[in-house]
């Protein structure tokens, strides 16, 4: 959950507001510049594969889409907090609204998506014949219409007060300048904890439990298999676990449960900015981790990418296929054997 009035004074109202630098100024421009390259790319790239390639057969293919959609989504909003962590607000009330709501929205739709692709993944290898029914793509569309509500729903009261205040500066925010700021705000951040960690952190933890119980009984490429789940988790939780943590500790804060002093209170506001820019490199990641090192995707790749007018493709296609290795791969053809498992059964 953006911090956006973290770049001021914190409101303590009937009490002495405590002054914050502008520290992120000095990495966030950098930083976000670099996430919205990289990822405006990568994501770019994967909306290209799936709808000219792939042409969502599956439910995963239309998760896939649906979560580039939503990081894309907010990356969308890195250009304007680069320039808002190194100056004032400059665009004006309606691209505050416009930035928040779109920030929001995407950071509970990437993580809902991340978690549907979870469920999806473990129907395709613990319960093989089901999945053959409800893993398709018309399934896919209504559960990705679903999250995009939820998404939404999730994404208030902050969508409700969007907008700018002039202070000392301009600034962009979703809570309210009045005696409820401290309150909503602390509820924003416990809920953050409630939707983007604690639930999506018991779902995924389940399924991929559910998962490698069952590889287990799978002898051939068993290790690259778990690898892959491994890292899955890994790489999501270690993205957002330490910006949960600042968050929660803000919370606790505005609660006056923690009453530290305005040193400390202004280190756990520069922890934010730092864990907060952490969490978006997972939107850069996300193309790598879930599709480029795909079998299906890079041969939807390939083909795409061989029908352009590229001299150097096929030294691209050598590095890229060296690079990615089979792990994806190896674990497509276990949901595969099991698949053919489940229907034998």
């Amino acid at each position: 959950m953006m911090t956006t009035d973290y770049y001021t004074y914190d409101y303590d109202f009937g009490a002495e507001p405590c002054n914050y630098h502008k520290d992120g100024q000095h990495f966030l421009p950098v930083l976000y510049s670099l996430y919205f390259v990289v990822g405006f790319l990568g994501n770019m790239l994967v909306l290209w594969v799936i709808l000219r390639g792939a042409q969502m057969k599956s439910m995963t293919d239309v998760s896939l889409l649906n979560l580039a959609i939503a990081d894309l989504l907010l990356l969308f909003t890195l250009p304007f907090l680069a320039h808002y962590a190194r100056d004032t607000w400059v665009f004006g009330n309606f691209m505050c609204g416009l930035v928040l709501g779109v920030y929001y929205i995407g950071f509970y739709a990437g993580i809902f998506f991340i978690v549907l692709m979870s469920i999806d993944r473990y129907l395709a290898i613990v319960h093989a014949v089901f999945a053959l029914r409800v893993r398709s793509k018309m399934f896919g569309i209504l559960a990705s219409t679903g999250i995009w509500i939820l998404a939404i729903a999730s994404s208030f009261p902050e969508l409700v007060h969007l907008g700018i205040e002039i202070e000392e500066t301009v600034v962009c925010n979703a809570y309210p300048k009045n005696g409820n700021h401290n309150e909503v705000r602390s509820s924003a951040f416990i809920k953050m904890n409630i939707f983007g960690l604690l639930f999506p952190l018991i779902i995924v933890g389940f399924c991929y439990s559910m998962v490698l119980q069952r590889l287990q009984t799978i002898r051939s490429s068993k290790k690259l298999a778990i690898r892959l789940v491994v890292v899955v988790m890994v790489v999501f939780f270690c993205c957002w676990i330490p910006y949960n943590i600042a968050a929660l500790l803000k919370a606790l804060e505005l609660k006056h449960i923690l009453n530290p002093s305005c040193e400390e209170s202004k280190s756990i506001q520069l922890a934010l900015q730092a864990t907060e820019a952490l969490a978006y490199s997972h939107s850069c990641i996300n193309p790598f981790l879930y599709v480029f090192v795909g079998e299906k995707f890079r041969k939807h790749f390939f083909r795409l990418l061989s029908q352009t007018p590229c001299v150097h493709v096929q030294c691209l296609k050598s590095y890229m296929t060296q690079a990615a290795g089979s792990v994806y791969s190896r674990s497509t053809s276990v949901d595969e054997r099991v698949s053919m498992n489940g229907r034998g059964a």
